[in-house]
């Protein structure tokens, strides 16, 4: 596997996404030409309309996901912090902050956490600071 750093890190599976999307997306223009062409209109208007709500599950099943495995990280990126300062990681910092820092090292944690709260750093910003880069292959 190759080694992450912060040009690599980043993780999408497009051909799954674009797939489901393309494919509602596709029923749905088919249902709604033969609602306008069509003698029964019953059966698509049903097929549009369930095209829909697979599209709609297929969104929040992906970003229910992504808030479930942001808590998860920040608490552990509070807990490492803890150990590490014996102070929880500072209130102001949004949960963007906390998923970038915890790519910093046990080393970085602490300056980086204090340069973000002082100079509200980005996300992107913190990842480019940091110098020693702990991967996280389980992110999706």
């Amino acid at each position: 596997m190759q080694s992450q750093n912060f040009k690599n890190h980043k993780q999408f599976a497009p051909k799954s996404f674009y797939a489901a999307l393309l494919m509602g997306l596709i029923v749905f223009t088919v249902a709604i030409f033969q609602l306008i062409s069509s003698t029964d209109k019953t059966v698509w208007f049903l097929l549009a309309i369930q095209s829909i709500g697979l599209v709609i599950i297929g969104y929040f099943s992906r970003s229910l996901a992504l808030k479930a495995q942001d808590r998860a990280i920040r608490a552990e990126e509070n807990l490492r912090h803890f150990v590490l300062t014996s102070r929880v990681l500072p209130k102001q910092l949004s949960i963007h902050q906390i998923i970038a820092l915890r790519f910093a090292s046990d080393e970085e944690l602490e300056s980086l956490t204090k340069l973000t709260t002082d100079k509200n750093l980005s996300a992107r910003e913190i990842k480019e600071l940091i110098v020693n880069w702990r991967a996280d292959y389980y992110r999706v």
